[in-house]
């Protein structure tokens, strides 16, 4: 809004901003400067709307009170040209005001013009942009898309959030403190960006997943609480919610337990989203993961709808429909979902099936409850009593579609999951405005990995065990971490930390990091333990993801000022792009692979 900008220091192109030429400056001279936003030839009089941050003020160019040259200027102004204009600020007739406008009802007599810089013909209208101009091309000329409100108003709307977690964090003892971006790879659940390193040829710097190990050794350095605006890497596939590089707000802090944390946090989600017009409800709601996974199929769950899942296994158990029978005795679970009463077509339905297999799944089996009966191609391999008691569990009557996945339990689920919160989508189930959060809490501390035949961390390997951890049974361990997710959106993620570093060897070992390896990746973090390391937690969340939510975009490619493309390129600089083989040369490295672009192919949670 044009009153949070200062008044300005008049110089020989602006005394005023273009938004703050309001009522109260009428009699005064004013000198204003910016892009020209549209012009309008009235014969004799010529108006243009001109152009800066904080909004749009009218110029009248009128033979009557402007020399010759400055009416020729503006006979030849086009859009996106900048000016500079001075003149007296006056009261628009009653019939000309424009209520939509804050500075609607004056407008500035131009005596005096500059042109400042001439402009090119925009590839695109800024003035009236539509979504029918290409994402490619709006980040070709990501400058010019920026001066569109929409864009204007996602950048604001970041600065207003960063401005809120800084204040709400040094209010709260938190000290701000960069740490490195060049450091070492370690594993941390996503690719590593890697730089060669000049003067150790054959070695290689890493760009930080996230600052996780150093905001530990803040802790063990006797900081207590610390929080950075920090850049992040990670080299993985683009999606809406991820980018190559991505903003994280990291807190970490000392002598704290999961309520401490969580209770801090809540605290600050109130007051960080309140910048952007949400209201947070305190205590925010708290979900187990198990039951996360079990209701929505998801541990990210859109909670603005309902269609949760219910498991039906017992019902099928003794079925003479083999693929539920079969997948129950090999150890899976039967899970279905009431999408409530649809008018689905037959290819509608058959579409979900095809869905949920390419989601993993080996089948899915549809049915419309009809006179208590099931309209389904398998409703002849099942029995009225399966039918009827699938029904009452599901709460089904005349007129629902069910949806049935039997397979693995967490690939079931999964499924369902996914199909849900597509669902939710396309049946327009999810009100204008909504907004749901909730904590994520009692994760489990390992998960198993079928395809490498080894536990891996949910989080990462420092987040602290609840309980004792068995090394003999690492599938048990329940982990001291919490994630917060709004509207389907992980947002953040953090954990109690390990402190002991017997027991950060143990959780090591159980992932298949033995002691050599261990020493050789985390030796320095190993040692900082041994030196008296306070009990310590903390979060992250993706600052990216939280703007966009806020912004009511769709991707976070809308809130960055210059994100990369879904493919991974950046269409306005040509990144990454080839270097000077003398580059190459002076790092030891030698290029083998095709040079040039390549081909077009398509944040939050702490590493």
């Amino acid at each position: 809004m044009a009153d949070e900008f200062p008044a300005l220091r008049a110089n020989e192109y602006r005394d005023a901003w273009c938004g703050q030429v309001l009522p109260d400056r009428v009699g005064s001279e004013a000198r204003v400067s910016g892009w020209v936003h549209r012009r309008r030839d009235h014969g004799g009089l010529i108006f243009i709307d001109l152009r800066d941050r904080t909004g749009l003020v009218q110029l009248v160019f009128d033979p009557e009170d402007a020399a010759a040259e400055v009416i020729e200027l503006a006979h030849k102004l086009r859009a996106e040209d900048v000016l500079s204009a001075s003149g007296p600020v006056v009261k628009r007739e009653p019939e000309t005001v424009n209520p939509k406008m804050p500075t609607g009802e004056v407008e500035v007599r131009v005596s005096e013009a500059k042109l400042l810089a001439d402009a090119e013909t925009p590839p695109f209208e800024i003035e009236s942009f539509s979504g029918e101009v290409s994402e490619d091309t709006r980040l070709r000329y990501r400058y010019l898309d920026l001066r569109r409100d929409r864009m204007r108003e996602a950048i604001e709307l970041r600065h207003r959030v960063t401005r809120s977690m800084r204040e709400f964090l040094c209010g709260e003892g938190f000290l701000e403190i960069e740490t490195p971006v060049l450091t070492r790879s370690t594993p941390e659940g996503a690719r590593d960006f890697l730089v060669p390193s000049r003067q150790q040829r054959g070695s290689f710097y890493a760009l930080p997943q996230s600052p996780q190990l150093f905001k530990q050794l803040l802790m063990v350095g006797g900081f207590e609480r610390y929080f950075q605006i920090a850049r992040c890497f990670r080299d993985e596939d683009l999606r809406a919610d991820r980018q190559l590089d991505f903003t994280q707000l990291d807190i970490e802090m000392s002598f704290v337990d999961v309520e401490d944390v969580i209770g801090l946090n809540e605290r600050m989600l109130a007051a960080v989203l309140a910048a952007g017009g949400v209201e947070v409800e305190l205590p925010m709601r708290r979900i187990l993961y198990d039951e996360a996974i079990s209701r929505y199929g998801s541990d990210k769950p859109d909670l603005r709808f309902g269609l949760e899942l219910v498991e039906i296994t017992e019902v099928f158990r003794e079925s003479e429909f083999k693929a539920f029978r079969g997948a129950i005795e090999g150890g899976g679970v039967v899970r279905a979902l009431n999408a409530g009463k649809r008018e689905l077509s037959r290819s509608e339905l058959d579409g979900l099936v095809d869905e949920a297999q390419e989601l993993g799944a080996k089948g899915l089996v549809w049915a419309v409850v009809e006179d208590g009966g099931w309209r389904s191609p398998v409703a002849k391999f099942l029995s009225e009593s399966e039918v009827g008691a699938a029904d009452e569990a599901l709460g089904a009557s005349d007129g629902d579609v069910l949806l049935v996945v039997a397979d693995e339990p967490l690939l079931s689920a999964e499924v369902l999951g996914e199909l849900r919160r597509r669902l939710g989508e396309r049946l327009g189930l999810i009100s204008d405005g909504a907004n749901e959060l909730a904590w994520i809490v009692d994760w489990p501390l390992l998960g198993w990995a079928h395809d490498e035949q080894r536990w891996n961390p949910h989080n990462h390997p420092f987040t602290s065990p609840a309980g004792v951890f068995d090394p003999d049974d690492p599938g048990s361990a329940r982990a001291k971490a919490y994630d917060v997710v709004w509207n389907g959106w992980e947002i953040g993620g953090g954990s109690i930390r390990i402190s002991d570093p017997e027991e950060q060897r143990k959780v090591f070992a159980a992932i298949g990091i033995d002691e050599g390896q261990a020493e050789q990746r985390f030796g320095f973090l190993l040692d900082a333990l041994t030196y008296g390391a306070p009990p310590h937690g903390g979060i992250a969340y993706g600052l990216d993801r939280m703007v966009a939510l806020l912004h009511g975009a769709d991707s976070i490619r809308d809130v960055i000022a210059f994100p990369k493309a879904a493919s991974g390129l950046d269409p306005m600089t040509g990144a990454p792009a080839p270097v000077d083989e003398l580059q190459l040369r002076e790092l030891g490295l030698r290029s083998r692979g095709k040079r040039g672009a390549g081909k077009e192919d398509g944040e939050g949670k702490e590493s």
